[in-house]
């Protein structure tokens, strides 16, 4: 019996280049999760609508857990390199002059359980690195962020819930 590759699906937001969803593909392809289906948000919603710059549908452990494979180290680095490409930070309004810009990170998501986890432009090494060995069964509800002050993936829903 083979394994199956896990399969991912790519759901982009309208302002992601065509050059970037092409590189989103070829990385999500070389780290062994080939995107099935690429498609675009509708181009009538509002940017506030969505809040992820790309939003990627695999099955999260799977993809997570061969990401520590030494084979896929280079891949995943590469991968890396496109998250801050593709995700956009947060910025303030340049000198209190029109609108800040609102964080639109890439969200990978698991199309079982629903459980998300929120890929930042800036975030830092170490945040990779917990990522890679991260069991998500200690999680019931997302999406996940990195809290760079306790140096931990968490769930605020979670913990809100007790």
């Amino acid at each position: 019996m083979t394994d199956v590759p896990p399969r991912a699906e790519l759901l982009l937001a309208q302002e992601v280049p065509d050059d970037l969803a092409e590189e989103l593909v070829a990385a999500l392809s070389a780290l062994g999760a080939p995107p099935a289906r690429t498609r675009r948000t509708i181009g009538h919603r509002g940017v506030a609508d969505i809040p992820w710059a790309v939003l990627v549908s695999l099955p999260l452990q799977a993809f997570l857990g061969g990401l520590g494979a030494e084979a896929m180290k280079d891949a995943y680095a590469s991968f890396k390199g496109l998250v801050r490409k593709v995700a956009r930070p947060a910025s303030p309004a340049p000198d209190g002059l029109g609108e800040a810009r609102e964080a639109r990170p890439l969200l990978l998501q698991d199309p079982v359980g629903g459980l998300g986890v929120v890929l930042e432009a800036d975030l830092p090494a170490e945040a990779y690195e917990r990522l890679v060995g991260l069991d998500l069964t200690a999680f019931s509800a997302g999406p996940l962020h990195y809290d760079r002050a306790q140096g931990r993936w968490r769930s605020v829903l979670d913990e809100a819930a007790g």
